[in-house]
Order: C-alpha cells, then structure tokens, then sequence
C-alpha cells in the first residue's frame, strides 16, 4: 500500500512512518520547516520527506495519515478531501495497522505515562514476550520509543489530547486497551478541554472499551480516579499505591524495598512519583506473568530511564545539571522533591519555562506560586510564545515570581527570555559557592538551548 503522511516531520509521526515501512508498506511524506533530529533520522530510514506542502503530493496514493497539527486551508488536505482518497489520524493508523489481534496496554494519565510506558515494555521484553511499543520519548540507552513487536502484547501511551481536525476524540480511544493503566488524573490540555469535565468524558469513555476478560489499574492517590472507576462496574480494576497489602514495592524514608522479603533496591528513577509508576507497570508484569517474578525484579532494576526525564546532563562533586520535562505543577512540585531525596543535603535552583499550552495560561496561576517547595531559588522566563494567548488569559509571570517566596519558601526571579535566565544565574551563583547545588532546568521544550550554557556554568564552579 502507498501511504503518505502529512506532518511526518513530529517525532510520533516520523515513528509512525518507519513501522509502517518495517511491515512493507510504501511510505512517503511532507512537512516544513524540517530539522534535526528527525530530519536526520527520516534521511537515514529512506524517507525522504518532501518540504513543503503541495496538492500534488497526495496524488496516486492509497492512504493519507493527518498529523494533529495539521488544519483545513493546508494544501494537501484540501486535496485529500477533493478527491475523496482515504485518510486517517495517527492514532487511527496506529490502532488498524499495529494493535489488531494484540492485547493492547494502554498507559493513560497526566503524569507519568511516558515513563511508565517504556518501563513496562522493557519488563515485558526482558522476560521474553517480545512486545511492540509507540511512546513519546526516548530511553536514555537510545531506544527509540517504538517496536512492531512479535508477541501477543503491545505497549502504548494513551494521550487524552485529541486526534486530528476531524477527530476530536482523545487519542486513546483508538487504542481499545485490554489492560488499561491509569496514573493521574489533573487539569491540563487548556487549549483544547474547557474544564475538568471535559477530560472526564473521554476517560469515562476509555473505561468502556476495556473488556470484562481485561483489567484496569489506577492510583489510589486520586481522588479523580477513584470516583471514575467507582461508577464503572463492568471490569474488574485493582488502585495500587506503594506499601498496600499487596503491593509489589514499599518506600519508606526514601529507601526503596520489595515488599515480600524487604530487600532495598536502587533502580535509576528516583522519587515517590516514579515509584508509584514503577508499582503500576510491575503490577501488570505479575498478572501478566506472575510465575517469572524473579526476571521480572531484574528487569525493573535494569531500567534506564527516560531522556528528558531526571536527565543528568553534568555531575561532579559539587553540582549536578539535570533536565525534566515537568511543566504542570503536580510534575513540578514531585520533580524537586524526588531530587531533594536523591541529593540529600543539596542546594536546588530549580529554571522553568512555561511553554505548554496550558503553562502559559493562567489556569495555573496560583499553583505555580506554591509548587516549588524545596528550591532555594526559581528563575522563571516569560511565557514562551505571547501571541498563541490573549493578554486576558496569559500567566503572569512576574506576578508568579513575586508569590513564590511566600508561598514555596523560594526566591522567584523573573527573567524575559532563557538568554536573560543565564545571565541573573550566572551572577547569583557565586552566592552558593560553599554549598552542593542541583540546577533543575524544566520544561516540555527546547528551553532556548541553554543546557550547553549550563554545563558550563558548572564546570566552571
């Protein structure tokens, strides 16, 4: 089959275009305004992407996959319609082309996904199933966030955010999950769900497509999720927390333990949070095979991580430069606390960028002022795009800065843009010359490309 994907350039969509060239198809896309990586990478894979969009790009194919980002007026849309050639999202293609006849795990929540998802395929994986994969990231050893897959499972992140233009549903309802993992459940997606409600809706939605011989698992810290699975009687579900009678894991004074011989471990995710993520996906491990526990354990500790997730980018003995991809209060508030735990007796400057489409609304005006408990200082740059909100709905940075002492016991100082953050970092570190330091740089983009800068400033101390 010839298919053409537009917007092939976004990480999921280029990811997207290889496995559907894995499995033999004839792939081929367009995008603008292309650069690395994965540009590079669709160079390497035969790809090719045309720059630009054009009509005649879809002619003579067999199927069209619309990227998300892409809206009515684009060239290539107009001409798909015109001409009535099949089109699907991604989200769509990824549930006809890659989970039919799989028992699909889905991965679903505000917080943790990405993380919970790669650790659960490498469990599954390490014990010899050979399950596929699609998540928004990458590991930390390279792994790309995506596998076909030869066994009878597959694992995947539910995003809630919608599908195409045409399809407003959230994502995950492609997915028809025979288990179903649920990890948070908070208020983001600004840009697209107008309150609580209406994320409400589409998990009450995702719940019904778990079919009774499956199995729903979900945090029994939110009180969201709680009272989602309450009203749903049609398949059996199982809240996990750390420490429970049949917990896999216990976590008591920051010291992580299996529970049944009270053995400590020290995978590489640190915190409460990852934890609590790390409990979910081992809890699906051992229903999934529950006589394999012993390669079950050594595949968790085996774990690399997540790129962009607690990713030290310079260690020494007197500071470490780590980036996170936190960008909601929550993942903020979490994120400081799991490097309090992991560096003991550290000083946190904690940098964020409110880059999303929700951080940079006021939604969270308050919350920002009161999520960086444990940092001794916050340095915060201005929304990063001013034109995608109206003045009425902006954060207010500056007001964040000014609240964050007396609400977080941190010094908020507001910055105009990332260039303007290094250089008031730059002449307030000194200030902490005798103390071990931790710079927490957080945010869900580039962050101006200040790392490079950052390891400097380092090295430098």
């Amino acid at each position: 089959m010839k298919i053409f994907l537009i917007g092939i350039g976004g990480i999921a969509m280029g990811n997207l275009a290889r496995m559907l060239q894995e499995i033999g198809h004839e792939v081929s896309g367009s995008d603008q305004n292309l650069y690395p990586p994965m540009s590079t990478q669709l160079e390497e894979w035969g790809l090719s992407p045309k720059s630009g969009y054009r009509a005649e790009n879809v002619h003579g194919q067999d199927l069209v996959i619309i990227g998300n980002a892409v809206s009515r007026g684009n060239p290539e849309v107009e001409e798909v319609l015109n001409l009535g050639i099949p089109y699907m999202s991604m989200s769509s293609a990824l549930g006809e082309f890659f989970l039919k006849d799989k028992k699909v795990i889905v991965v679903s929540g505000t917080h943790g996904k990405t993380t919970t998802t790669f650790l659960l395929h490498h469990i599954l994986k390490e014990i010899g199933l050979a399950p596929g994969l699609f998540v928004g990231g990458i590991r930390k050893d390279g792994h790309p966030g995506f596998e076909v897959g030869k066994g009878d499972y597959f694992v995947i992140e539910g995003d809630e955010y919608d599908s195409a233009f045409f399809d407003k549903g959230s994502k995950f309802l492609h997915y028809k999950p025979y288990y179903l993992i649920m990890t948070a459940l908070d208020f983001d997606h600004a840009d697209i769900f107008s309150d609580m409600e209406a994320i409400r809706v589409q998990f009450r939605r995702l719940l019904r497509l778990v079919p009774s011989l499956g199995k729903i698992f979900y945090w029994e810290g939110s009180p969201e999720l709680k009272s989602l699975v309450k009203d749903f009687k049609f398949t059996p579900s199982e809240s996990y927390e750390l420490d429970r009678r049949n917990s896999v894991l216990s976590y008591k004074k920051s010291i992580l333990k299996w529970k049944k011989d009270g053995i400590a471990i020290r995978p590489k995710l640190m915190g409460l949070h990852n934890h609590r993520n790390a409990e979910a996906a081992l809890r699906v491990a051992h229903t999934i095979s529950p006589e394999l526990t012993e390669k079950i354990q050594q595949a968790f500790v085996s774990f690399a991580g997540v790129k962009r997730r607690q990713d030290v980018r310079f260690e020494d003995d007197r500071t470490v430069v780590m980036e996170d991809f936190a960008h909601h209060p929550v993942a903020i508030q979490e994120t400081i606390r799991a490097v309090k735990e992991g560096y003991p007796g550290y000083k946190v400057i904690s940098l964020f960028e409110p880059r999303s489409a929700t951080s940079h609304r006021n939604v969270f005006q308050k919350d920002f002022a009161k999520c960086f408990v444990g940092s001794a200082l916050v340095f915060m740059t201005e929304v990063f795009n001013t034109k995608k909100v109206s003045k009425d709905a902006k954060l207010d940075v500056k007001k964040v800065c000014s609240k964050t002492h007396a609400n977080s016991q941190a010094l908020g100082i507001y910055c105009k843009n990332p260039k303007d953050l290094l250089a008031k970092l730059r002449k307030m570190l000194p200030a902490f010359k005798e103390d071990r330091v931790v710079i927490l740089a957080m945010s869900n983009g580039a962050f101006g490309g200040i790392y490079p800068d950052l390891v400097s400033l380092a090295e430098q101390r």
